[in-house]
């Protein structure tokens, strides 16, 4: 992250495994879903974010941390306000990413909406390209984003669409398909 300010980071624990939070003075800039292990996530993290070192969170930190542990528990989770240091992100992906924040836990949007909202209406493709560099998944929920027909499209995190999956499912998503809906089974 050249040209940035230097980030801290932290491992925490959340019911689907360990996870990571790195951040700036202006806020989060990234989260780390869990790999196989603590290890793994610590890893990939340092990885991210060459340079930067583990610390114990600041007390805002520990209020995302612990709103990020409410929703991968299923209960109520207010993430919507979490500063973010989008400093390195291109305006396209801000902008997308400013619109997917506004997504509330349960339900979905399609990328084609998102391209729509951010006033590049056929840009689909953009937008899930966007959403698969998202530095910030669950604070920025581009697992709540789903192809055209309720497809589940893609997901960068480990585990891939079965992540998406989970996680929409631990929300309790209503998922549209072909004219109707159905929702995911936890």
């Amino acid at each position: 992250m050249s040209g940035m300010t230097a980030a801290s980071f932290a491992l925490f624990q959340t019911a689907i495994g360990p996870c990571g939070i790195a951040w700036t003075e202006r806020g989060v800039c990234g989260i780390q879903l869990p790999e196989e292990n603590a290890r793994a996530t610590r890893a990939r993290l340092r990885r991210r974010f060459v340079g930067d070192r583990e610390v114990s969170p600041s007390n805002e930190i520990r209020r995302t941390i612990a709103e990020i542990a409410a929703l991968l528990a299923g209960r109520s989770s207010k993430l919507s306000d979490v500063p973010l240091d989008l400093e390195q992100v291109p305006e396209f992906c801000r902008r997308v990413y400013a619109v997917t924040r506004r997504i509330p836990a349960g339900a979905t949007a399609s990328y084609g909406e998102i391209a729509t909202q951010v006033g590049e209406p056929g840009a689909a493709r953009a937008v899930g390209q966007a959403l698969g560099r998202n530095p910030m998944p669950l604070i920025v929920p581009c697992h709540r984003v789903l192809a055209a027909g309720g497809k589940f499209g893609g997901f960068s995190g480990r585990g891939g669409v079965a992540t998406k999956m989970r996680l929409l499912a631990i929300e309790g998503a209503i998922l549209p398909v072909a004219g109707r809906a159905r929702q995911l089974v936890r």
